[in-house]
């Protein structure tokens, strides 16, 4: 906890990141699948290569930090997959974006999980994991959804998501460690 809490700024980032790709997703609304494409794939890479920054910085103070970790490889392997192949379909893309929706969001709840005995407001956390996993399943029942429609679901997930981050890691930055209580002899 006190690696999360002395690296606070990687989750403002990454929160930072997703309200960015969210206001762009809602200012260009008429964007092209290829750009949203180049965009998400951008955006997953760098959100996992903090995600295992910060799971690296975590190695000696929490077992759990290979959540992060997997996350973090999860994410760059989306992302990779929507920059090499960029061709796709809406369908693929949509299918993608779906299920790293779903597995960030149920990772996302699992950290959270962990951490509910160490930080208060883990909820935060926990809240845009479920967001996550709303957005992956939405997605993955109305695949045919328009092309705007979906723009402005992940747009608004996007915004969600990185507000949630950011709030997070400012509490993480106020975090402070329990003072240790000595034994009773």
């Amino acid at each position: 906890m006190i690696s999360l809490s002395r690296n606070w700024w990687l989750v403002v980032l990454r929160g930072v990141l997703a309200i960015l790709f969210g206001i762009l997703a809602f200012v260009w609304p008429a964007v092209t699948w290829l750009t949203l494409i180049v965009m998400f794939g951008v955006y997953a890479i760098v959100d996992g290569l903090i995600a295992i920054g910060t799971g690296l910085s975590r190695t000696k103070d929490s077992p759990r930090w290979w959540v992060f970790l997997l996350e973090g490889l999860l994410n760059i392997g989306a992302g990779a997959v929507a920059l090499i192949w960029p061709g796709l379909t809406a369908l693929v893309l949509i299918y993608i974006i779906a299920s790293w929706a779903v597995i960030t969001g149920v990772l996302e709840i699992a950290a959270a999980v962990r951490l509910r005995d160490e930080i208060s407001n883990e909820w935060l956390l926990g809240l845009g994991g479920f967001v996550s996993m709303v957005l992956g399943i939405l997605l993955f029942l109305q695949p045919g959804a328009g092309g705007l429609a979906l723009i402005w679901i992940i747009a608004g997930y996007a915004l969600i998501f990185g507000v949630l981050l950011v709030i997070l890691g400012f509490r993480l930055k106020n975090w402070k460690a329990p003072a240790r209580r000595e034994p009773i002899p």
